[in-house]
């Protein structure tokens, strides 16, 4: 998947055509990042600079105790968040010259931009391909782990390094001499997703690139030791791309465990396109066997405007304990990935959307 911010120009003409939008914006344009407000809006704060009408139609001023997506209205792709103590910290992929951009809250729902993650790349990397950050706390909790995506400059792949910091908003760090992740043979490696299982057992999550040369995508699983930085398992494999609305990529892989079982969420089919959606396997083992439903979870709102392509999701804990999804969905008028949340229930065992969803939702 390619996740920069230049935007392919035919996807672009179909996300305007959808939406019935003829305005045309230079590709990736983003707002300034630099202690920047960027909120859903929000009727109990002062902050919020204006009530957002970005889509078709204009979205209804939310009450109190209300909020309207998106949460993050400029280019903040394929997020990760973590909290620490009651603040949120978010990662995302490379845009306005960062390799890591980074955001903070407390509620969810009113962000700011506070810079840069990873001001400096490996000597193996080479700039301006940084995608898809994941951080995550060390075992003891003392030190946090990110894992990145870079351009692995020996052999011209996208692989996955890993960094670390004393604070949650970095620096991150990183002076290994080559990429923890890359698997050349299968076109490298990107997606890194983190997971610890209730025994304690960390493990590292991927994606191998093959789409990047005409192969399968494959999502895999590896153990990783306590501090995050060694590799101590070979990959598993757990799902690839079967089903037709999977197209050629499964990418983007989240684990989360629900009532004893492992559920795999994943985005899959053309990141810039319509089709982009989020589906989900399950297992009773976390190496699998993982069964699929017949189709995605989240899909495209193109009648409403309320998600384009939605995917890269993270799903994140509220103050209560309940969950909801982050993602990120293009927003068809200015042709950048901006941030939604959505709850996210269980139906028995099934996972269930609150969404895509626009208009006023209670707060999280």
């Amino acid at each position: 998947m390619r996740r920069g911010s230049s935007v392919v120009l035919l996807i672009v003409a179909l996300l305007l055509a959808a939406c019935g939008n003829t305005e045309n914006t230079t590709p990736g344009a983003a707002s300034p990042q630099a202690s920047s407000v960027v909120a859903a809006s929000s009727a109990p704060s002062a902050t919020i600079a204006a009530t957002p009408t970005t889509g078709p139609t204009p979205i209804p001023t939310p009450g109190p105790n209300e909020f309207a997506n998106p949460v993050i209205d400029q280019d903040f792709p394929d997020p990760d968040t973590l909290k620490v103590g009651d603040t949120y910290y978010a990662y995302a992929t490379n845009s306005g010259g960062t390799n890591v951009q980074t955001a903070t809250s407390t509620d969810l729902v009113r962000w700011q931009l506070i810079g840069e993650a990873l001001p400096a790349l490996p000597g193996w990397a080479s700039g301006g391909f940084t995608w898809a950050p994941e951080v995550t706390t060390t075992a003891d909790g003392a030190g946090y782990v990110m894992y990145f995506t870079a351009r692995d400059t020996a052999s011209n792949y996208q692989c996955i390094g890993v960094a670390t910091s004393d604070k949650p908003e970095g620096p991150f760090q990183s002076t290994a001499d080559k990429a923890l992740i890359c698997p050349t043979g299968e076109g490298g490696a990107i997606d890194a997703g983190t997971f610890a299982d209730e025994d304690g057992t960390r493990y590292v999550l991927w994606k191998n690139d093959g789409n990047c040369c005409g192969g399968l995508t494959r999502l895999y699983l590896q153990k990783v030791s306590a501090d995050g930085l060694t590799l101590e398992s070979e990959p598993a494999k757990l799902i690839e791309n079967d089903q037709l609305w999977e197209g050629l990529v499964v990418e983007a892989p989240t684990l989360w465990k629900h009532s004893g079982k492992y559920y795999l969420f994943y985005s899959a089919n053309n990141y810039a396109g319509l089709d982009y959606s989020v589906g989900y396997a399950v297992a009773d083992q976390i190496t699998g066997p993982y069964t699929k439903p017949d189709g995605p979870l989240l899909t495209s709102d193109i009648k409403s405007g309320a998600a384009i392509g939605p995917g890269g999701q993270d799903i994140v804990l509220d103050k209560d304990g309940e969950p909801w999804l982050m993602y990120h969905s293009w927003d068809p008028t200015v042709s950048y990935r901006r941030i939604m949340i959505d709850e996210l229930a269980w139906e028995g065992d099934t996972p269930v959307v609150r969404g895509p969803d626009r208009v006023p939702q209670p707060l999280p």
